[in-house]
């Protein structure tokens, strides 16, 4: 039996899904070389993908020469079609009738006003008909939750995401003084500006603080075009106040700079999958101040400290809480750095090749 894995993440910007795909590949991989088995394992990307992964058990493998969806449901069905395949970043090819997909989240189903028309119509519809083809997983248990009520189904199964890829990163040293940032404290928002991160609300809570507000550094991309129109613009934010700064897309080494520096992670979201930003900044020391929704909750266990996303004057209370409460701030760190060795890329990986086993 041949085990095929949809290698369609490596063709796309890097966010928590191909995050996720990226880090479950190379665990799985390093799982197999220790326990080598009788299947071939096939990593199959569109010919032309430029990135290749560490493998050494996992034989990475071009497969036609089309892209997106049209990629998947012909050159990627064809190629994997006498084996069993792994989507791992919400979407395949629907005639694959022996696939475990992971859906990340349920986010068109629940907020749909915050996508465009067609990306609604065409994920909705691909994920239903994914669930009654094949095998859905997704990464927490508050997701699962939400797909099973979606789908209609009762075994969505989990495989979580982690966060020590982190730890293996070498942090650059000198991102924090680049920004502005070496002789004050500041907030650190990482992700993309989607209508769920909030963005707006946490901005209005710096305002709320006023000249006693720290700087809120906001790190990621604006949100892509699959979303309704939206973006908070550099422009707006300056309308605002001047402690927002915008840093646009940055290197990992980057980001592991600024964890490293900040006061905390401000996580202001309304609706997650997961969120991995958590889990990255416990374990690199940096407190987190998180919505206190489901999926956070989840994820954070005791390590945080929760506000409610729709008050920005609840958010400016924890902003508050860890600037001038530095013992608070110290078990905060501790926690977290326990909370954060409660997930790995290696268990997922072995959670995953489960079911796959099972297909």
């Amino acid at each position: 039996m041949t085990t095929f894995i949809n290698g369609r993440f490596l063709t796309q910007t890097t966010s928590g899904v191909q995050r996720f795909a990226r880090e479950v590949v190379i665990a799985l991989d390093k799982r197999l070389v220790e326990n080598p088995t009788a299947d071939e394992w096939v990593l199959l990307t569109p010919e032309g993908t430029t990135e290749r992964l560490p493998l050494r058990a996992i034989t990475q493998r071009a497969a036609g020469r089309s892209s997106g969806h049209v990629w998947e449901q012909t050159n990627l069905y064809q190629a994997a079609r006498h084996g069993r395949l792994i989507n791992l970043g919400n979407s395949g090819p629907v005639l694959h009738s022996r696939a475990v997909t992971v859906v990340h989240d349920a986010m068109i189903f629940r907020t749909p006003e915050n996508f465009s028309r067609k990306y609604r119509l065409v994920h909705g519809l691909l994920g239903r008909l994914l669930a009654r083809r094949g095998k859905i997983a997704t990464v927490s248990e508050f997701s699962k939750r939400e797909l099973e009520s979606a789908f209609g189904t009762k075994d969505v199964a989990v495989v979580s995401n982690s966060c020590e890829h982190m730890a293996a990163i070498v942090r650059d040293e000198t991102v924090v003084s680049r920004l502005g940032l070496a002789d004050e404290p500041y907030l650190l928002f990482v992700g993309s500006r989607t209508p769920n991160k909030n963005i707006r609300r946490a901005m209005d809570a710096i305002r709320l603080m006023g000249s006693a507000a720290p700087k809120f550094v906001i790190a990621g991309a604006p949100a892509s075009s699959v979303f309704q129109s939206y973006e908070t613009s550099e422009p707006e934010a300056n309308s605002v106040t001047d402690k927002i700064v915008f840093t646009g897309r940055l290197s990992d080494e980057e980001i592991a700079g600024l964890y490293a520096g900040a006061t905390a992670l401000l996580f202001p979201s309304l609706y997650e999958g997961f969120g991995i930003p958590p889990l990255e900044a416990m374990l690199l020391g940096c407190p987190v101040l998180a919505s206190d929704i489901p999926p956070t909750r989840e994820v954070c266990g005791d390590a945080a400290l929760f506000f409610d996303p729709l008050r920005p004057d609840d958010m400016a209370r924890a902003i508050n809480e860890v600037l001038h409460n530095p013992e608070h701030r110290a078990k905060m760190i501790e926690r977290g750095y326990q909370r954060a060795q409660e997930f790995s890329w290696d268990r997922s990986a072995g959670r995953l090749l489960d079911i796959a086993e099972q297909l």
